[in-house]
């Protein structure tokens, strides 16, 4: 688990070979920061930090200075990105690679050296000998979407490397309100925490104060309002997103996308399927699919199915110049009851 290695890298407990690979790139940068910070002083990344691009760099350049003595300090420090060969992707630029080379490498690494391949891809070969063997060799840190316990796991540890405690209850409506992208909710903690500096505490009210509903945040409680016919509570929050200069069509695809999203779990769970099964198969994170079905639970899937129709509808003459975007969107929200 990424949050484990963390804590290595913290202790200053480092593998002599890391992969990286996975889409969620907040947690693939994340670890590479780490080991910048850990791993070298600052004045040795001058001399013994590098990085080389892989489609663009054969693997046995690379791999020269890696078994390169350090000028000053204890370790060398190398990043490789883009290793394609790893995948069944044919690469944008023709770069041989000698992967003999790097096989022979993660046998018997130089002790001296951190090599990290970063690979921002979703799947890699498992086909491959080479892909086995870094598996098997390498410490490896799958970056993906973080399951609904981790994502809290790491809001508290969050929280605390910024020397703060967050409550239970506070971490819950973080998420509500900011969602589940890492980069944002690093910057709300992060905020938050420089303003209880001298209380070291974040609590439901500091959440409520500082913490602003993103974009998608707010279309979910719009399409909550709808589902439960409160008009005019969907009407107001609309205005407010147009008063914030949102387009009316960005949120036409994103209601619609969240009344997609709570038909496919409601669909998906009456078939059996449990919350991290439906999130894997629909890509979304596992918190989604949690909030999506505590909100569908009173809906027959005829009616979110209406609901989709009539977005269908709107989209169609909003694109078409058919009607004011607005207008559409408004009387939209007012014939759903």
């Amino acid at each position: 688990m990424v949050l484990d290695v963390w804590k290595d890298l913290k202790r200053k407990k480092f593998a002599p070979v890391y992969l990286l690979y996975g889409t969620e790139a907040f947690l693939i940068n994340e670890t590479k920061q780490l080991l910048l910070q850990h791993a070298l002083t600052e004045e040795e990344t001058d001399f013994n930090f590098s990085q080389y691009d892989l489609e663009e760099t054969p693997i046995e350049t690379a791999l020269e200075d890696v078994e390169t003595l350090p000028f000053i300090g204890e370790r060398r420090l190398v990043f490789m990105q883009n290793p394609f060969f790893l995948t069944a992707e044919k690469p944008k630029q023709k770069v041989e690679h000698n992967l003999k080379k790097l096989e022979q490498y993660i046998a018997d690494p130089a002790p001296y050296s951190i090599v990290v391949l970063t690979a921002p891809y979703e799947k890699l070969d498992e086909r491959k000998k080479i892909t086995k063997e870094l598996k098997r060799k390498a410490v490896t840190v799958e970056a993906k979407k973080l399951g609904d316990n981790e994502l809290k796991v790491w809001i508290r540890e969050r929280a605390a490397a910024s020397m703060v405690q967050i409550d239970e209850d506070a971490i819950a409506l973080l998420l509500e309100l900011a969602g589940t992208n890492l980069m944002l909710l690093t910057n709300e903690i992060d905020k938050m925490a420089l303003y209880v500096d001298n209380e070291k505490r974040i609590d439901v009210a500091i959440v409520e104060k500082l913490v602003a509903k993103s974009l998608e945040q707010n279309v979910f409680t719009l399409v909550d309002e709808v589902l439960q016919k409160n008009v005019k509570g969907a009407i107001s929050i609309f205005h407010e997103l147009l008063r914030q200069n949102e387009e009316p069509i960005k949120i036409l695809g994103l209601i619609a996308s969240q009344v997609r999203l709570m038909y496919q779990v409601k669909e998906m769970a009456r078939q059996g399927y449990s919350q991290q099964k439906i999130a894997g198969a629909l890509r979304v994170h596992p918190y989604r699919v949690k909030l999506a079905q505590e909100k569908t639970g009173r809906f027959h899937e005829s009616e979110l199915l209406s609901i989709i129709n009539e977005l269908a509808e709107a989209d169609y003459k909003m694109k078409t110049g058919q009607a004011d975007k607005a207008l559409t969107l408004e009387l939209l929200l007012l014939k759903i009851r």
